[in-house]
């Protein structure tokens, strides 16, 4: 099904320990507009998609997105792998060491964790691309906002990596939208 390399999608190089910026990065493992929502939502739109190349672009993208995930993730445990307790504490996961130690979990910048009710499929294909073209755009958002939080290069080298392929991402739904509206609009023989 996947040929598996054992690689990120694209190399995380972190040039110090950040546990404070690991706590901002979190919100893209799993915050509301972050890559598990993004993956999770695409993945499961495909099924209601009217077309074959329609459904190939969310399993596509859905799938990249899960290396997205792993490349934050890899981001996070560089930052924070050998942070004290106390560090954890200064940098306001406290609670986060005292329930997981310096385990990855799905929660956001704020330590609220992940929630179905952060993905939407209703069904309706024109409805589900706009919603996947608005996540694409709140992502790209936020990894700005992530990258005016650093001054690591190559923390901002990965997050520019991730903000340009939320671009990609809304460009492709925006052409799966053009198709889907001409494949609705077509006259159907049977």
């Amino acid at each position: 099904m996947w040929i598996y390399e054992k690689k990120l999608e694209f190399p995380v190089r972190i040039t110090k320990p950040d546990v404070q910026m690991a706590k901002y990065l979190i919100t893209q493992y799993g915050g509301p507009d972050g890559e598990l929502s993004a993956s999770l939502r695409y993945l499961n739109q495909r099924y209601s998609m009217p077309t074959n190349k329609a459904k190939a672009v969310l399993t596509d993208i859905g799938t990249e997105e899960l290396a997205h995930m792993e490349i934050i993730a890899t981001m996070v445990y560089k930052l924070v792998k050998d942070a004290s307790p106390e560090e954890m504490k200064r940098a306001g996961l406290g609670g986060h060491y005292a329930q997981h130690d310096h385990a990855l979990f799905w929660v956001d910048a704020n330590g609220v964790p992940w929630s179905a009710k952060y993905i939407a499929a209703l069904g309706d294909p024109v409805a589900d691309l706009h919603e996947d073209m608005a996540a694409e755009e709140k992502a790209r958002a936020t990894y700005e906002h992530l990258i005016h939080l650093t001054d690591d290069p190559g923390i901002i080298e990965a997050l520019r990596f991730l903000r340009e392929r939320e671009v990609v991402h809304f460009q492709r739904f925006g052409e799966v939208l053009d198709h889907v509206h001409d494949y609705m609009n077509s006259k159907k023989y049977f």
